[in-house]
């Protein structure tokens, strides 16, 4: 949903809210094996995640096939979802014993937004409270950063409210060194932006979310799209992504970018009539329905 603190006055950095989603997912099946293979989705991300894995427990190998995946870099924290299923995958098939939070440190996720990591241990709506700045001196996104994952300070049951999720076309994809980039540029960001955003936070969205007003929730989702650093990631959208997340806020209790975007979630009034409105754009590649998973990553 949003990072919350992008200005570090406090003596710490980062910070966020979010919650899981029951689909789009992964999924992944992983064998014993005397060396490693990787198929299916997705491959690259895959491997290096086993790679690591296998490093850091001395494995001989393993077999990985990724079943089931989502696009990568649209917002919907597909590298965090992948590395750790990979990671929890290859630990179950050695009997390893190993935490969420060890395996996230070991394939490098977390170090800046909490939620993705959390969400695959438990599911439902988070919010952590980011990181010291004596751990993390610099504004920087998860994939520059060695911080560990951030602690988490709420974790409850997200209502059983439809979430509509709306991919854009085309994509500014922010990744790499343009995400560095812009993390070194826009921060930090003005202190009163973020007391403003903790105001929404905590004297609206929690308290809707409490009570699961979703009208309530629905109006502080908006109020965020315009406040702190998820204004930044906004403003860096192509024209349509806005346009379509007005055109979503309109037919929803409310909408947002999710991430880095362009993937948008809404909590649609009517439903039909929210896919019918948005299927009959040139400029969107998908739209679907899901909703909260309360359950986190599970193995069979």
């Amino acid at each position: 949903m949003t990072l919350i603190d992008l200005n570090g006055s406090m003596g710490r950095v980062d910070g966020g809210i979010g919650f899981a989603l029951r689909h789009p997912r992964m999924v992944v099946e992983v064998k014993r094996s005397e060396c490693l293979r990787v198929r299916g989705g997705a491959k690259e991300p895959a491997l290096r995640a086993a790679e690591l894995v296998i490093d850091r427990y001395s494995l001989p190998g393993a077999e990985v096939h990724v079943v089931e995946s989502y696009p990568r870099h649209v917002g919907l924290g597909s590298g965090t979802q992948l590395s750790l299923a990979v990671a929890r995958g290859i630990c179950e098939a050695y009997g390893i014993s190993a935490s969420v939070r060890e395996l996230a440190r070991v394939v490098g996720r977390g170090g800046t937004s909490g939620i993705g990591v959390a969400a695959f241990e438990g599911g439902g709506f988070i919010l952590d409270g980011g990181h010291s700045r004596q751990e993390k001196p610099e504004f920087l996104p998860s994939s520059a950063s060695c911080a560990k994952p951030a602690p988490v300070v709420l974790r409850r049951d997200f209502p059983d409210w439809e979430v509509a999720l709306v991919l854009p076309e085309p994509q500014r994809r922010v990744f790499g060194t343009r995400e560095v980039n812009i993390f070194q540029r826009f921060c930090p960001v003005p202190i009163s932006q973020v007391e403003r955003l903790s105001h929404i936070i905590l004297m609206k969205l929690l308290p809707a979310l409490a009570e699961e007003d979703i009208s309530a929730f629905g109006e502080a989702v908006n109020l965020i799209q315009h406040t702190g650093f998820k204004e930044v990631e906004l403003m860096l959208q192509a024209p349509n992504v806005r346009e379509i997340l007005e055109l979503c806020q309109r037919l929803s209790y409310g909408a947002g970018l999710s991430s880095f975007g362009p993937v948008i979630y809404a909590f649609p009034r009517e439903p039909r009539r929210f896919l019918e409105r948005l299927r009959d754009r040139r400029d969107v590649r998908r739209v679907w329905l899901t909703g909260a998973d309360n359950r986190g990553a599970r193995v069979e």
